[in-house]
């Protein structure tokens, strides 16, 4: 997309701050995010929350002066290089842009955030059935993640803890 516009998100600015709650929501209703809306405490509190933490950055792509995609990430750290890393949390783009290279701009906008943070690697989770989602993460150069060929490679798993389910 010629008109594209990839940026760092600036959590202080209404609206930035209004994009990353819209793209996100939207992604939220979409199947692969669940199908179900934000609640009204995540509207309400995200990007504060964001804010409050530096480890936190979001990446922004706007078609025009449209919000049309979307990249969270969280930086973690690796324990056995002992460097940071960075983990891909959201990737949304509306339904609209699909297809259009948005998330693959974005991710490369992340990379260079997490390289200029000192990331030895960044880290996503995608869902099984999307595989457009993960042919355009095979093509960026992420893989299974293994240690040795013969342990197998990880399973991403979750447990809900507290109020959290």
């Amino acid at each position: 997309m010629a008109d594209l516009i990839v940026r760092l998100a600036d959590y202080a600015d209404p609206a930035d701050a209004s994009a990353v709650v819209e793209l996100l929501d939207a992604y939220a209703r979409d199947p692969a995010g669940g199908g179900e809306p934000l609640s009204a405490h995540a509207r309400t509190h995200l990007v504060a929350e964001l804010a409050a933490r530096p480890q936190a950055f979001s990446i922004l792509a706007f078609a025009g002066d449209q919000p049309v995609g979307l990249v969270n990430c969280i930086e973690g750290f690796s324990t056995f290089k002992c460097r940071p890393l960075v983990n891909v949390h959201d990737v949304a783009v509306l339904a609209s842009h699909r297809g259009r290279g948005v998330a693959r701009q974005m991710l490369l906008k992340a990379e260079e955030v997490a390289l200029q943070r000192g990331a030895v690697k960044m880290t996503l989770e995608v869902l099984s059935g999307n595989g457009s989602a993960l042919a355009l993460y095979r093509r960026l150069g992420y893989a299974g993640y293994q240690l040795d060929p013969a342990m197998g490679t990880a399973e991403f798993m979750q447990k809900w803890i507290g109020s959290g389910q």
